[in-house]
């Protein structure tokens, strides 16, 4: 017979289909998500990857898009300076910023979740140490951290990297710079969830500490972490861009939106503007739709919000 008591969780479903119901806003960003991811993974796998030799058309370069004057049907959103159809790289572009997001994400997610979860079942020391190391990582900003990681890995490993030991790079530095904010929130969910009656019948019935935790309390102090984890995601791929754009992110024979902007900044000046705009536009759409669906996730899932809206 289980002991963990879950009544809230239908609750919150129901709570969370009404307020879809009521607000369009969610709803729309949603499908901006849904046709997005749909669009960075679907379309690499019916052409050829810009990105290499065979994907390039020099002959082609600096073709507007369709609707400008020497606009070509064949590049409906121009192309950049190797004569890249600019709608196929960056479904490319994006679907490493999304991969790279994710995984950070995960990352973060993993390390700040176990450790706020031991932080705050087991307190005393051990929670004033893992705290504090908290507190310590609060001192540097999500990019500065990653600038860090990545250049001590560059010095390391030297510039002559493989793409996937960058990009593993990159995806590790992201994720590091945001297990706080998950071992913050888990911390204190499990410091009120741990004197609960469901936790004391699974000690009565012999549960080791891990299996409460894993078992009992985690399923329970999730919700909101989940809601950290959707802002953080447009986060993350707005990191991983900045870096790319600064030259420091991913392999520029590599692609990615970051990459896509940096490349296109070259040529603003001279009229070429699609270059830069286009991967812009298709960044700025994802994340700002992510992170509107996060803050209704927090809404939903906030009494306190979702009593003053």
């Amino acid at each position: 017979m289980s002991v963990v008591n879950t009544p809230a969780a239908p609750k919150r479903r129901n709570a969370l289909l009404r307020a879809i119901r009521a607000s369009p806003a969610p709803s729309f960003c949603a499908a901006i998500i849904l046709a997005l991811f749909v669009y960075a993974f679907v379309v690499p796998l019916f052409s050829v990857n810009p990105f290499a030799f065979e994907g390039m058309s020099v002959m082609d370069s600096f073709t507007p898009p369709v609707w400008m004057p020497d606009g070509n049907a064949a590049f409906p959103l121009g192309t950049d300076d190797q004569g890249r159809n600019l709608l196929t790289a960056m479904a490319y572009g994006l679907r490493t910023s999304i991969i790279v997001g994710i995984l950070s994400v995960l990352i973060g997610l993993v390390v700040g979740g176990g450790l706020g979860l031991i932080a705050g079942f087991a307190g005393g020391k051990v929670d004033a140490f893992i705290m504090r190391a908290a507190d310590v990582q609060l001192a540097y900003p999500a990019l500065l951290l990653a600038m860090i990681i990545d250049g001590a890995a560059r010095a390391v490993l030297g510039q002559d990297r493989d793409v996937f030991t960058a990009i593993a790079i990159i995806v590790l530095s992201i994720g590091i710079a945001f297990w706080v904010q998950y071992a913050r929130t888990i911390r204190s969910s499990v410091m009120v969830e741990r004197d609960q009656d469901y936790v004391s019948a699974a000690r009565i019935t012999g549960r080791s500490n891990i299996s409460i935790l894993l078992l009992h309390i985690l399923p329970n102090v999730m919700a909101p972490v989940l809601v950290i984890a959707t802002i953080n995601l447009g986060i993350a791929i707005i990191t991983e861009a900045t870096l790319s754009f600064l030259g420091i992110g991913i392999p520029v024979t590599t692609p990615s939106l970051g990459a896509l902007i940096r490349n296109g900044n070259n040529f603003l000046q001279s009229g070429e503007w699609w270059i830069s705009v286009w991967p812009c536009l298709f960044l700025v759409s994802f994340v700002v739709s992510v992170n509107i669906l996060g803050d209704h996730l927090r809404d939903v899932y906030n009494p306190r919000l979702r009593g003053r809206s």
